[in-house]
């Protein structure tokens, strides 16, 4: 009886150990393909939001020659409007470019180790471009409001009015106004970006036990 109990214990041990070798050999494949899906992912997701705002910020651009004049005026001339244009569009289409790199990079590795450090420089681009965004989208509000009141005359008069009270008032709904847009960008970059970068860091946690 003692000797089957023995067996039984040995057989079991085995059969852990088995399992445990299997699953090991089972899950980098799985953390692979799951790491690589979610970050092409990403990258779709960019390439949609540059399409977006193109479109966006075309159509009004194209279809009003009013709309054309106003923000020659905001920004001084054409010229600086077309740099700043320019320079927005490069930054997103860099982080594209950085996205798709990582998406290459895990797709080809062929160990945990390179695998992790693709998902942390992928982390790392994607922070990076929403505190870009969340920064553009504050000081585009700021300089919209302050072109609105200082340099539109229709807004400039009704603010000269103004009391002092009033102007506190004003200016404490302007800031509100700001952070609340700021907030729903923020809010926005949370749900679209993060839960595909929780799923990440779950992968990163798992790859980090193999490693163990």
């Amino acid at each position: 009886m003692d000797e089957l109990e023995l067996l039984k214990k040995d057989w079991q041990s085995n059969t852990t150990q088995v399992e445990h070798q299997l699953t090991e050999k089972e899950l980098y494949p799985m953390m692979h393909k799951k790491s690589s899906s979610i970050v092409k992912t990403l990258f779709y997701i960019s390439v949609a939001e540059l399409i977006f705002w193109i479109i966006i910020n075309s159509i009004p651009y194209f279809s009003s020659e009013e709309y054309r004049a106003e923000l020659a005026s905001m920004y001084g001339n054409s010229g600086v409007l077309l740099g700043i244009t320019i320079f927005s569009y490069a930054v997103i289409l860099g982080f594209v470019y950085l996205l798709y790199k990582a998406y290459k990079s895990i797709s080809v590795t062929d160990n945990a180790k390179r695998l992790m450090e693709s998902i942390i420089k992928t982390r790392k681009i994607i922070k990076y471009y929403v505190i870009y965004n969340l920064v553009m989208a504050f000081l585009s509000m700021t300089f919209g409001l302050y072109y609105t009141v200082y340099e539109n005359p229709e807004v400039s008069e009704q603010f000269a009015k103004f009391s002092d009270k009033q102007m506190f008032f004003a200016m404490v709904i302007m800031v509100l106004a700001i952070a609340f847009f700021v907030l729903i960008f923020w809010i926005f970059y949370r749900i679209i970006y993060g839960i595909l970068l929780r799923r990440l860091n779950r992968n990163y946690k798992e790859l980090k036990k193999l490693e163990v």
